[in-house]
This record gives structure tokens, C-alpha cells and sequence, in this order.
């Protein structure tokens, strides 16, 4: 497996440079059609006085998927020791949801009948979930008390992945995420699946209507 670091606003010592080479080698064992790990170390100082921090970034690059994996910390070498331990998670779980699909080979599948799917534990979201998310109307509390403090909304735009909600969770898995946004490839509906306890996911599904009659007319 090829390595790769970059440091921004840091220079990249031998001494973290062997570092490294030493202690990924368990990737390759967890991951072994692993082919190159980027490591990406950024150095952050602050003018408030606050302790600068490092941030290490990991991204797995292999025949499948990208893994990322991320972690902060005053010093460099812990940064990136919490960092790989998430990559290392990230990958054993994926790696035992493929040992659990082995032992049980018949998966999950969609019941055309009923239109509910079997075989997997997803829960699905209550209608007043879907009612909220459909039209925004998601309600924030807030304490009164507090002083109002304008808030800063990152956005990303993605494009559209069709896959199947059993691949959506193995790829949110593999990015170390708590949600995956998909296209169902069963239904074309834009979903989003999440983690719930333990081994437990959700499942938010869109359907798509045309508008009422009165909002056309408006």
C-alpha cells in the first residue's frame, strides 16, 4: 500500500514519517486491496490566544469505496493515533457486516406486496418525520434566555449515487458517518439512511407528487 503525507502550515518530520510507516500497517491487514493512504496534516493558530491544534486528515483509496477518517488534537501524533483508530473501526465494522451477510445469505429484498422491506433493521421514519422534512418545517428550540447569535450553514453538493439501502449502510459505514443521503435503486426515491443504537438504522425515503392544484394557480 502506497503512503502519502502532506503537511499544510507544518513541516513533516522523519520522526513522523516512521511514525506513520509503522503504524499502518494494520490497514493493509484490515483492508488488504488497500492500494494508497493520503495522510494530510493542517496547522491551525488562532490570534485569541487559544492552543494551536493539528488536524489530521485520512483518506483510504482501494478498488471499492474511499474511507475517510479525521481527528484534532494540540499535538500532531495524537491527531493522527485518534484519526487512524476511526479508520480502523470504520473498517472492522464493514468488515463484519460482510462476515453477517455470508452467514446469512438471503439479505435483504424489497416486498413488492406490501412495499415494506425485509431482511435488514431499518426503522422507518414516522409520517410526521417525513411530513417535517418534506417541507422544512422542522421545529428548533430554542432558549429564550440566550442571546441571539447568527449561525453559519456549510452546504455540499454531491451527485446522485443509485444504490440499494443495504449498500447505502455499508457505505455510510465506511465513511464514518451517522447519515448517507442515496437514490433508492429500487424506487428512484431520494432517501437517506442513519444510525440509530448499536446495530440499529433508519431509513427516510421522498416520494415525489404534483403540487396541489391551488399552488399551480397562484
Amino acid at each position: 500500500m502506497e503512503t502519502s503525507i502532506v503537511g499544510v502550515g507544518v513541516s513533516i518530520s522523519d520522526r513522523f514519517r516512521t511514525v506513520v510507516e509503522e503504524k499502518t500497517a494494520r490497514i493493509q491487514t484490515l483492508a488488504p486491496r488497500a492500494q494508497r493512504l493520503e495522510i494530510k496534516v493542517t496547522h491551525r493558530a488562532y490570534r485569541n490566544g487559544r492552543i494551536p491544534d493539528e488536524t489530521v486528515e485520512l483518506t483510504l483509496l482501494s478498488k471499492g469505496p474511499v474511507i475517510r477518517a479525521e481527528a484534532v488534537d494540540p499535538d500532531k501524533f495524537a491527531a493522527f493515533d485518534m484519526a487512524l483508530d476511526k479508520l480502523a473501526e470504520q473498517l472492522r465494522r464493514a468488515k463484519e457486516r460482510r462476515i453477517d451477510g455470508r452467514n446469512h445469505p438471503r439479505g435483504a429484498h424489497f416486498e413488492k406486496e406490501s412495499g415494506s422491506l425485509a431482511g435488514i433493521d431499518v426503522q422507518p421514519a414516522s409520517v410526521d418525520v417525513l411530513r417535517a422534512v418534506a417541507t422544512g418545517a422542522i421545529p428548533v428550540q430554542a432558549d429564550e434566555e440566550e442571546e441571539y447569535s447568527p449561525v453559519v450553514i456549510r452546504t455540499k453538493s454531491f451527485d446522485a449515487e443509485w444504490m440499494t439501502v443495504e449498500e447505502a449502510v455499508d457505505r455510510m459505514e465506511l465513511v464514518g458517518h451517522d447519515f448517507f443521503l442515496f437514490v433508492d435503486a429500487r424506487t428512484d426515491h431520494p432517501s437517506v439512511v442513519y444510525r440509530r443504537k448499536g446495530w440499529d438504522y433508519g431509513v427516510i425515503s421522498l416520494t415525489t407528487a404534483a403540487p396541489p392544484e391551488e399552488a399551480i394557480a397562484s
